[in-house]
């Protein structure tokens, strides 16, 4: 996703993305959480670090994008997702990617999404 986000927005001035994973070096995500950024990729676990440790705001999200909502909740993210999800504005946009729809994903879509298609 990083990878993409880099590529297909190369040709957008002033474009600022920044990852943050697991298993990356923490003064490298540091460094590309200074300043606002425009698309932040990152797994639930890292960014709750950075929150915590005041390093990352999330007062100004417009958009929320959750890709491979089935694999996370299979990998037991759920937890973290909703103590990030409390952290988010009120009013943003959700976007719910899932290459199944289980009873799960259809519980999570519906406390997450507003007018859903």
């Amino acid at each position: 996703v990083a990878k993409a986000a880099q590529t297909y927005g190369r040709h957008i001035p002033g474009l600022k993305v920044a990852t943050v994973l697991g298993g990356m070096p923490y003064p490298l995500q540091i460094r590309q959480l200074t300043g606002p950024l425009d698309i932040l990729i990152a797994t639930p676990g890292r960014l709750l670090d950075h929150l915590a440790s005041g390093k990352c705001v999330l007062s100004n999200v417009e958009m929320l994008v959750l890709d491979e909502a089935d694999r996370m909740l299979d990998m037991g993210f759920i937890h973290d997702i909703k103590k990030v999800l409390a952290l988010l504005p009120a009013q943003k946009q959700t976007l719910l990617f899932s290459a199944t729809f289980s009873d799960e994903i259809k519980n999570l879509a519906d406390r997450l999404l507003n007018q859903p298609a």
